[in-house]
């Protein structure tokens, strides 16, 4: 069943990967390149899911999480943060903000898939 997914990261070859490899899998994947063009785009059509990166320009991961998971309207939306943030202080910080998965850079992206999966139930083989 193809959902929808916003792949929020400022790096666009990277971003783009994602948006591959998740459209391979059935599924719809946008891209916005920072946080406040995640949350325009979010207000303009919500997301099944956001696989969201830290440090970005204007908002970083972090105030889009807290933004989302503060508004009623986007709090169930679950989050992948995928990021080269590996330190313990910033994995807390996702942990205690409420994101799905903590992944972090470089990655699988078949790894990557397969979390899309468990957060949709649909485990891969």
């Amino acid at each position: 069943m193809s959902k929808q997914i916003l792949v929020v990261d400022d790096e666009v070859a990277l971003a783009r990967l994602v948006q591959i490899n998740l459209q391979r899998e059935g599924h719809e994947a946008r891209i916005a390149h920072d946080g406040a063009e995640a949350l325009d785009a979010i207000a303009a059509g919500k997301p099944d899911l956001v696989i969201l990166d830290v440090v970005m320009p204007k908002l970083d991961g972090f105030e889009v999480l807290q933004r989302l998971k503060a508004d009623p309207e986007t709090a169930d939306i679950p989050v992948i943060m995928l990021t080269g943030r590996s330190d313990d202080e910033s994995i807390l910080k996702g942990w205690t903000g409420g994101v799905l998965f903590y992944m972090t850079k470089p990655f699988d992206p078949l790894d990557l898939l397969a979390m899309v999966s468990r957060a949709f139930g649909t485990e891969r083989e």
